[in-house]
């Protein structure tokens, strides 16, 4: 029988009295770092602690062992790292004063995430969840643990950095139908990449590293984890609600990396340089519906974007004809398909042969320039309305022209109320544009998020002419000063310099120690650190004994730092 005692902590192997493991080089005395659970810890009296293999905003996973069923397994720990901490000396977990409700409704998401996934059973792509439990003051999800090595690796081992769609097609779809079932269950991963697909020892992809939703939104309670170039633009905070079609955009770019053979471009870039093309040796080789498909999975917009995975599917798994038939999107005018030989009809071949009969030529030559003319004139009207900002993929050496309307002089326009709505997609609009030109002055604003609009130059409503300059006054978000250690220093100078940096003091005395009068013996927070303006520094200043302030009953006036109190003690379980 495997004793627990003899496990390398690394790779949970028997490694008997050894000190390093011969298997994957792990040394016993090795250990985590805070504010990580320490190997070999025990969680509900089952699960044993092993090395902590990855982290992020919302928690860390860990190698374990079950001491019950005598098996490997991960363990993932709730632990919000923006406002929790941990001592070696107490592993229950802290949580900072005023963030005890933050706390208990994103562990209640934890906990309802992973039971979700617990109950979800036969899925070939999704790691199985087997406990949901509760120690330690958080919670932890227990799945099985099983080798393999990521998508990303996988692609990098290999020759060329990619793989033909025959191939992918077999290694990837299976993720379609098992997101599918997420979605019907109501969970959106939001981090599909190359990182957080797995492929097992017997070749088939699994789908880990779910997180919360919020540790993969920018601007959110959360320590965001975002993958760049997989990530959809909603998940930067950006306008756009995140839904299925959030990781319809994740999963169409890994398919772009697996067949490419490079990361796509991060859609915060795409919103102003849309650059992103697929080149013309894989043009070529493509089927034309692959890459209809990735166009429609990529729109930059989420209410452009391929809304399903059964629509996803069908693209990717039939013709354009077949795919028209199911009623799926279509390619956009602006995105040019791989070049295909024309259809060949034997029936119209057969009549080249044949003369044509008197008058046909005339007819023909009038039938033809009216359906030019007609074709140009939608094309103009489709290009500059329907398709002017949609995704701009374009092959090798090719480049496409819109034309352009003139407008005059005299055209007005009203000034949309640009206020608290994003920059970039602001400047990345058409329909603002066209009819304005920007200019981005950074200012810092407590109240509006980073790369929102806190005002205008001129105000909303206003008739301007057309091409009228803007200045949107973009906040820089809440303002960060350093804060100097003045510790030695006179109180009266130190508090003025802090005073004119933006701090807050507050002055407290002792008459402990050796000090000059005045001095300042010790500071509160800790100094050579970022803190936003209005932030309160407890000052402590030595006071000869002789000289403390008392009040009118002869009490010793002295205001206390509140010195380790940051975090509510009262959250021990």
């Amino acid at each position: 029988m495997i004793s627990s005692d003899n496990l390398c902590m690394s790779c949970m192997r028997e490694i008997g009295d050894s000190k390093q493991c011969p298997y994957c080089g792990y040394h016993a005395e090795s250990t985590q770092i805070p504010p990580y659970l320490p190997v070999r810890t025990v969680i509900a009296n089952r699960y044993l602690v092993g090395k902590m293999l990855e982290y992020n905003g919302e928690g860390a996973t860990y190698i374990g062992w079950d001491l019950s069923e005598k098996k490997a397994v991960k363990i993932r720990e709730f632990i919000p790292d923006s406002f929790t901490a941990r001592t070696t000396s107490n592993l229950t977990l802290q949580v900072m004063r005023g963030s005890e409700a933050v706390y208990a409704e994103l562990r209640q998401d934890f906990v309802e995430l992973w039971t979700k996934l617990a109950k979800l059973k036969g899925l070939s792509a999704l790691i199985s969840v087997t406990n949901v439990v509760d120690d330690y003051g958080t919670s932890y999800a227990i799945y099985d643990h099983f080798e393999g090595i990521t998508l990303r690796e996988y692609l990098l081992r290999s020759k060329t950095g990619y793989i033909p769609w025959e191939k992918a097609r077999q290694l990837l779809m299976p993720i379609l139908s098992t997101l599918s079932t997420l979605h019907s269950q109501g969970i959106i991963h939001r981090g599909i990449s190359p990182s957080t697909l797995i492929i097992s020892n017997d070749g088939k992809v699994k789908i880990s590293g779910f997180c919360l939703g919020a540790a993969r939104t920018a601007r959110s309670d959360l320590n965001s984890q975002l993958f760049d170039g997989y990530a959809a633009i909603e998940q930067y905070g950006f306008d756009g609600s995140q839904g299925t079609w959030t990781d319809i955009y994740s999963f169409g770019a890994v398919l772009y990396r697996t067949l490419i053979g490079s990361d796509p471009i991060s859609a915060k870039e795409r919103m102003t340089n849309d650059r992103l093309m697929v080149p013309g040796k894989f043009a070529e080789t493509l089927p034309a519906y692959v890459i209809n498909g990735l166009i429609n999975a990529l729109q930059i917009l989420p209410e452009d974007r391929t809304r399903t995975v059964e629509q996803l599917r069908a693209e990717l798994s039939a013709s354009p004809t077949a795919a028209a038939v199911s009623g799926q999107y279509q390619r956009p005018a602006s995105a040019p398909a791989a070049p295909a030989p024309a259809p060949q009809n034997p029936a119209s071949n057969s009549q080249k042969s044949k003369k044509p009969q008197k008058g046909s030529a005339q007819v023909i030559i009038t039938t033809a320039v009216i359906s030019l003319a007609v074709g140009l004139i939608l094309f103009i009207v489709l290009s500059l309305t329907v398709f002017r900002d949609k995704i701009n993929f374009s092959f090798d050496n090719e480049k496409t022209t819109v034309p352009s309307v003139s407008q005059t002089e005299a055209e007005q326009v009203a000034v949309p109320d640009f206020r608290e709505k994003s920059y970039l997609s602001i400047e990345s609009n058409p329909v603002f544009y066209n009819n304005f030109k920007f200019r981005e002055e950074p200012v810092f604003n407590d109240d509006i998020a980073k790369g929102y609009v806190v005002t205008q130059s001129i105000e909303p409503n206003t008739m301007v002419p057309k091409g009228t300059e803007i200045v949107l006054y973009v906040s820089k978000g809440e303002e960060m000063i350093v804060l100097p250690d003045v510790t030695g220093s006179d109180y009266e100078e130190a508090a003025a310099r802090l005073t004119d940096l933006g701090f807050e003091c507050r002055r407290s005395e002792t008459s402990d120690g050796n000090f000059r009068e005045n001095e300042i013996v010790s500071m509160a927070p800790i100094a050579e650190m970022t803190y936003s303006r209005g932030t309160v520094v407890y000052l402590k200043v030595y006071v000869p004994e002789t000289e403390l302030v008392t009040n009118e009953f002869g009490e010793i006036i002295e205001e206390e730092i509140p010195e380790n109190d940051i975090f509510n003690s009262e959250n021990e379980e």
